[in-house]
């Protein structure tokens, strides 16, 4: 719960909340598609409850009730404004929301409605998304469930009601701003995350880059064939660094986990410094790493050197990364399995490479653009942060009596 100065403000008083509202719940769910097929009474379900960041008007829901569903079950049907909570299952998430139109509510979601004449149901929405009701799960049946008679002594500060409507009012001004700011933010995030491989497709796929000699990836690139077995009791510390330790897209190493040899369970590819390590399943998250150390790899990598008189490792790699590369791969999509690609596909992809000198002066441009990129996303995900943390601040204000 946030932090409420315990000496209200002059006028405001401390209440319960069964004093300015009723508590109520929904109906189990119908079962079966002949209860929503042609439907028109919304249903709102638990999941509804998370699609909506600080929403005041919870419209749409993906079932709608029939007429002879709401009459067979009895279902209760409640007005726009009544609030809705979660009240089994994710009770850690804090989800509220307020409702738009008449619907039909699931038994699992909470339901406050009928309010006083003292209470705004909006200020009283906003103080429950500073209440963390996680404290009041109790298990019932092996299941986490919030009971009624918890919620309704909640206590909540109340102050008149004209300034209730004026606190309603702004939180609703400024979280409006928040959201619109947000999803800008959001925006521009999801925009830089594509800037890397816009700028791939520019270096690989142009003109200039066409013009170069095609050959084979094959041509520059050897496969390892060094593993390490269980059975040939190999022993002593050895670094692994697999799939999860690679970063899509990007080649950046994330972590590693170091291993004992002799406690080995399965076989393990060995790559050594200056290696390419190439998830080959799902290739499409571009997870190509050039080793810093040697270590050992998992079965869904391959460890490739590379012909140094030929090609810049560096310029490959990123050419492995890029959309390019994935469109001239024929990528094997077995049905029932993960995308993958084999060895001899590998090889078979044609790269233009250009002059050595070139390919090292393209990487070294790659690697700065990278890391411009890098630093813009850093900076708009700390800006996206900063915007989430400002509606729990705002609350927190707005109940103090500061706003």
């Amino acid at each position: 719960m946030a932090q409420i100065k315990q000496t209200l403000p002059k006028d405001w008083r401390w209440v319960k909340l069964i004093d300015v509202c009723e508590i109520t719940g929904g109906n189990s769910a119908p079962q079966g598609n002949e209860y929503f097929d042609g439907g028109k009474m919304p249903f709102v379900r638990m999941k509804d409850l998370g699609r909506y960041h600080f929403t005041n008007d919870l419209k749409e829901t993906d079932d709608k009730l029939t007429e002879s569903a709401i009459q067979k079950y009895r279902m209760k049907i409640f007005e726009p404004g009544c609030i809705l909570f979660p009240r089994s299952g994710s009770v850690a998430l804090n989800h509220r929301a307020i409702l738009g139109v008449q619907a039909c509510i699931v038994s699992h979601i909470g339901v406050l409605h009928k309010f006083s004449n003292t209470v705004d149901a909006q200020f009283l929405y906003y103080f429950l998304k500073t209440y963390d009701m996680t404290g009041l799960s109790k298990k019932t049946t092996g299941v986490d469930s919030i009971a009624f008679s918890d919620v309704a002594k909640i206590i909540i500060p109340l102050p008149p009601l004209d300034e209730q409507k004026r606190i309603a009012s702004r939180l609703d001004e400024q979280m409006r701003h928040i959201e619109q700011a947000r999803q800008a933010a959001d925006e521009s995030l999801s925009a830089a995350w594509e800037l890397p491989s816009k700028y791939l497709r520019e270096v690989f796929d142009n003109d200039i880059a066409n013009t170069g000699a095609k050959i084979r990836l094959g041509d520059i690139l050897n496969l390892r064939k060094e593993v390490i077995h269980p059975y040939d009791s190999p022993k002593g510390p050895a670094v692994f660094v697999g799939l999860e330790h690679i970063e899509a897209n990007s080649g950046i190493r994330v972590g590693s986990v170091r291993v004992e040899m002799s406690k080995l369970t399965g076989r393990k590819p060995k790559f050594y410094k200056g290696d390419i390590v190439y998830g080959y399943l799902r290739p499409y998250l571009n997870k190509v790493w050039i080793a810093e150390f040697d270590g050992l790899c998992s079965v869904d990598q391959y460890v490739y050197n590379i012909d140094d008189s030929k090609a810049d490792i560096d310029f490959v790699a990123w050419f492995m990364r890029s959309p390019v590369y994935l469109e001239r791969a024929p990528i094997n999509t077995t049905p029932g399995q993960l995308p993958r690609i084999r060895t001899e596909e590998v090889a078979s992809v044609l790269i233009n490479l250009p002059l050595l000198e070139e390919q090292k002066r393209i990487s070294l441009q790659i690697s700065e653009q990278h890391n411009t990129v890098n630093k813009l996303m850093a900076s708009l995900e700390s800006q996206l942060a900063e915007i989430n943390g400002l509606p729990s601040a705002l609350l927190r204000q707005a109940f103090a009596g500061e706003l």
